[in-house]
C-alpha cells in the first residue's frame, strides 16, 4: 500500500485529504503540531505530533513508513495577520517548508504536492484567472506561497523532483458522509460564520460593502468543495506517482457566487432567518475572484461532484448541526480506524 505523508493532516483540509486518500487505497501518514489543526480530525492512519522543521521527528518518519509522496498543507493562512506579523509567515511558510523539503531529500523522497493560493496572483488583471495570469501578491501571505512554489520549480531543475502546485480558490462545505467538517479557531471563512448565525452563535453576518461593481453589489468568490478539492490531489498524486510532470494548476468552480448568494443559500438550506447588516469595505478586498480550472480538468482529468453551492452549503450545514462546537464535540473522533 502506498504510504503518503500528510503535513497538516489534522487540519480542515489536510484531515478530508486523508480520508480521501484512506478511501482510494491510500494510507495517510499524519504529521501536524496541533496548533491550529484537531486531533479528533486524525481518523485515518498513524499519526505523528510535531514540526516539519524536526529533522530527528522526520527522519523517524521516513525509516518507520515507505513514504511516497507528501502532500503539505501546514501553512498560516490568515491574509490579515500576514500584514501585521510577515516574520510568522515567512519562517513557517516558507523557512519551515526548505527544511521539510530538506528532510524528504535525505530520505530519497522527491515527490511533494503543495498547497499554494490564489493569492500569488494578487489583484486580478482579467477574471476569471488562469495559470498564466501575471504573478503579483499584494500581501506576506500570497508572497510566502509564492516563494515556496519558486523553490519548488528550482528543486525539479537541481534535483529533479516531481512537485504540483495547486492554486486554491475558497475551499467550503464538508465531508459529504458527515465524519469531518471545517472547524477553525477562530473562524473567518464566510460560509461557517453564516451557519453560526443559523445556530445562534452570532447575532448577524457582517457584509463588508454593498457597493462593488458586481450584479448585487457584493463581492463575488469562487468556492470550490473540500471534497473536490481532495480528488484533484489524489488526481495530482497519482500523475507523478506514474511518472507524469507536475506543474500549477488552479483548483476553483469556475463560477462565482456573490455574499448575498452565500446567505440566500444558507437561509434556503437551514430555513433560518440569518440576519445580516452591511459593514464598510475591508482594505484591499478585490471585487470578484473567479479562477479558470479548465487546465486541471484537461490534464489531470478532474471532474468535480459537488460543483453548486447549494451542495457546498448543504454539506456544511449538515455537520455543524450535528456538531455546534464543533471537534470540542466528545461524539466525533471516538473511533480510530486500526491499521
Amino acid at each position: 500500500m502506498n504510504e503518503i505523508l500528510v503535513v497538516g493532516g489534522a487540519g480542515y483540509i489536510g484531515s478530508h485529504m486523508c480520508k480521501h486518500l484512506a478511501d482510494t487505497g491510500y494510507r495517510p501518514v499524519v504529521l501536524d503540531n496541533l496548533s491550529t489543526g484537531h486531533r479528533a480530525a486524525v481518523r485515518h492512519g498513524p499519526f505523528f505530533q510535531g514540526e516539519m522543521t524536526d529533522a530527528a521527528l522526520l527522519a523517524a518518519i521516513f525509516r518507520q513508513h515507505r513514504i511516497q509522496a507528501v502532500m503539505h498543507f501546514a501553512a498560516h493562512c490568515y491574509v490579515g495577520e500576514s500584514v501585521t506579523d510577515p516574520a510568522r509567515y515567512y519562517r513557517n511558510n516558507v523557512a519551515a517548508t526548505l527544511a521539510l523539503m530538506e528532510a524528504m531529500g535525505r530520505a530519497g523522497v522527491r515527490r511533494l504536492i503543495f498547497s499554494s493560493s490564489c493569492a500569488v496572483y494578487g489583484e486580478p488583471a482579467q477574471v476569471p484567472m488562469d495559470e498564466d495570469h501575471p504573478l503579483r501578491p499584494i500581501n506576506p501571505y500570497g508572497r510566502s506561497k509564492l516563494m515556496v512554489e519558486q523553490i519548488l520549480e528550482d528543486f525539479e531543475a537541481a534535483y529533479g523532483w516531481a512537485t504540483v502546485r495547486l492554486r486554491y480558490f475558497n475551499a467550503a462545505g464538508a465531508d459529504p458522509e458527515g465524519v469531518l467538517g471545517e472547524d477553525h479557531r477562530p473562524e473567518t471563512h464566510l460560509i461557517p460564520l453564516v451557519l453560526q448565525v443559523a445556530l445562534g452563535q452570532r447575532p448577524a453576518i457582517d457584509i463588508f460593502g454593498d457597493d462593488f461593481p458586481t450584479f448585487d453589489g457584493t463581492c463575488i468568490r469562487d468556492y470550490i468543495h473540500i471534497a473536490d478539492l481532495a480528488q484533484a490531489h489524489r488526481l495530482a498524486l497519482e500523475r507523478i506517482l506514474n511518472g507524469g510532470t507536475g506543474g500549477a494548476f488552479n483548483l476553483g468552480n469556475g463560477n462565482g457566487y456573490s455574499v448575498r448568494q452565500v446567505v440566500d443559500t444558507a437561509r434556503r438550506v437551514t430555513g433560518a432567518v440569518i440576519p445580516a447588516r452591511v459593514a464598510g469595505r475591508r482594505r484591499g478586498d478585490p471585487s470578484t475572484l473567479v479562477g479558470a480550472c479548465g487546465k486541471a480538468r484537461e490534464t489531470l482529468g478532474w471532474r468535480p461532484r459537488y460543483p453548486s453551492l447549494q451542495d457546498i452549503v448543504e454539506t456544511a450545514w449538515n455537520w455543524h448541526r450535528r456538531h455546534p462546537r464543533g471537534y470540542d464535540d466528545g461524539r466525533i473522533g471516538s473511533e480510530e480506524i486500526p491499521w
